[in-house]
C-alpha cells in the first residue's frame, strides 16, 4: 500500500504505492530514497557439494565424502576412513571446485568414495605427531636393509598411517624389483603392515622439494600435479641450445617448464618459412644464422663475412620465390638483378667520366686567370703591399 503523500497513481486513479521498495517520487516512504532491485527475486538455493578434497603428506590428495555434513574450513585437520584403519589429513578444497576436480581426474561420486569421520581432536593430533617421529628413523634403517639385500632401488620417503598400523614406502627404480624379502624384514622389525609404492623421478623431486634454476620453488612440489612427457623437440621449437645440463631439472629429466610456452611458439612458427638451403644472391649464398620467432625477423650471413643481415618474413619469402624462378637478387636487401646491376654500373661510369671532364676544364680556367693577373703591370708588388 502507498502512503498518503505518494504521487504514484495507477490507471484507475488509486494510489499504487511503492510496495515497500522505497521508490516514491516524493521520498516520503523512505528518507534514504533507495530502490531495492532484488525485492522480487528469490534467494538461490544453496546445496553445498558433499565431497571434500583432503591433502596428506607431501601434497598427496584424495577425495572423501562429508556424509555427516560437518562444518569444515580449508586447513582443518580431519580423521578420514582408509583401508583397515583411519588417517589424518587437512582440508584443501571444498565446494563446487571439488566437483570440477573430480570431473578433471575422472573420479565418480559413488559408494567407492570413503567418508570423513570427524574433526581431529588435540589427542588425535598428539598421537599423530608421535607416529610421524618414527618416519626418519624408519627411513634410515630401511635404506640399510636395502643395501644389505643389494636391491637396485632408491628409497625416497616413508609415510606412517595415523593409527600406527601401516607404513607406505615410496621408492624409485629403473627396472622391476623383487622386494618380497624386504617386506618380510620390515614387517618383522617395525611390527606394521608394509606397502611399497613406486614413483617416478619427477614425483620423487616433488616429494623432496628444492629450488629451481629460476630461483623459485620447484613447480612439482608446489602446484604441478600432472606430469606430461617432455621431449627435446620442445627445446628445438623454442630455439634453445640442446645442452643437457641446462635443460634438465633436479630430477634428471627435461624441465617441465619447457611445455609451458610450447603452444605459443608453435603458433608463431606457422608464419615463418622453412629455409632448408641458403638464399642465393649475386653476392653469394647466404645462410640462416638466427630467427626471432615473435618479432618475425630472420638473420642471414655470408661465409666470407661476419656481419648478419636481418630480414623480415615477407622479404625472405620474396627471395625464396626469386630463387625458385632461377633468379638471384643482387643482395639480400636489394631486388636489382645481376644484369640490371651491370647496366647501372656502366651508366654510372659515364657520369663519372663527364664529371671528371668538367672538373678538368674548371681547373684550366682558374690557372689561366691566375697567369693573366700575374702579367698586369699596374699590379703593385709584394714589397709595396707590405709597406702599405
Amino acid at each position: 500500500m502507498g502512503c498518503s503523500t505518494c504521487s504514484t497513481i495507477g490507471t484507475d486513479g488509486a494510489v499504487a504505492g511503492c510496495q515497500s521498495n522505497g521508490g516514491c517520487l516524493t521520498g516520503g516512504c523512505n528518507k534514504l530514497n533507495v530502490f531495492d532491485w532484488l525485492s522480487n527475486m528469490d534467494l538461490p538455493s544453496f546445496d553445498p557439494y558433499n565431497v571434500v578434497e583432503i591433502r596428506f603428506k607431501n601434497g598427496r590428495k584424495d577425495f572423501f565424502k562429508n556424509s555427516q555434513s560437518i562444518s569444515l574450513t580449508t586447513g582443518d585437520a580431519v580423521v578420514v576412513d582408509v583401508p583397515n584403519g583411519h588417517h589424518i589429513g587437512l582440508v584443501s578444497l571444498q565446494g563446487e571446485l571439488v566437483r570440477l576436480q573430480m570431473k578433471k581426474y575422472g573420479v565418480k561420486n559413488d559408494e567407492a568414495l570413503r567418508s570423513i569421520y570427524r574433526l581431529a581432536s588435540p589427542k588425535d593430533l598428539e598421537k599423530f605427531e608421535k607416529v610421524q617421529n618414527r618416519e626418519s628413523a624408519t627411513l634410515f634403517r630401511t635404506r640399510e636393509i636395502i643395501m644389505d639385500l643389494k636391491l637396485e632401488m632408491k628409497l625416497t620417503d616413508v609415510e606412517y598411517q595415523a593409527d600406527n598400523s601401516k607404513a607406505t614406502f615410496f621408492y624409485s627404480a629403473d627396472d622391476r624389483v623383487d622386494f618380497r624379502e624386504l617386506i618380510k624384514l620390515l614387517a618383522a622389525e617395525f611390527k606394521i603392515r608394509v606397502e611399497m609404492r613406486q614413483i617416478s623421478l619427477r614425483q620423487e623431486a616433488g616429494r623432496l622439494g628444492g629450488i629451481g634454476s629460476c630461483g623459485r620453488e620447484l613447480c612439482c612440489s608446489t602446484w604441478l600435479s600432472d606430469f606430461k612427457s617432455v621431449t627435446t623437440q620442445a627445446a628445438r621449437y623454442q630455439n634453445l641450445s640442446l645442452n643437457p645440463s641446462k635443460l634438465s631439472g633436479q630430477c634428471g629429466r627435461l624441465k617441465c617448464c619447457l611445455n609451458y610456452e610450447l603452444e605459443t611458439y608453435i603458433e608463431a612458427l606457422g608464419d615463418i618459412p622453412e629455409v632448408e638451403t641458403p638464399l642465393l644472391t649475386g653476392k653469394g649464398p647466404a645462410k640462416l644464422q638466427k630467427t626471432d620467432i615473435f618479432r618475425k625477423i630472420m638473420w642471414f650471413g655470408y661465409d666470407d663475412e661476419s656481419t648478419w643481415f636481418p630480414l623480415d618474413v615477407a622479404r625472405v619469402n620474396h627471395v625464396l620465390a626469386l630463387n625458385k624462378e632461377g633468379k638471384k637478387p643482387a643482395t639480400l636487401q636489394e631486388d636489382v638483378l645481376e644484369e640490371q646491376g651491370a647496366e647501372r654500373t656502366s651508366i654510372n661510369s659515364d657520369l663519372v667520366a663527364m664529371d671528371k671532364k668538367y672538373t678538368k676544364n674548371k681547373a684550366k680556367r682558374k690557372k689561366k686567370k691566375r697567369r693573366g693577373h700575374g702579367n698586369n703591370p699596374n699590379r703593385p708588388s709584394t714589397n709595396e703591399q707590405r709597406n702599405k
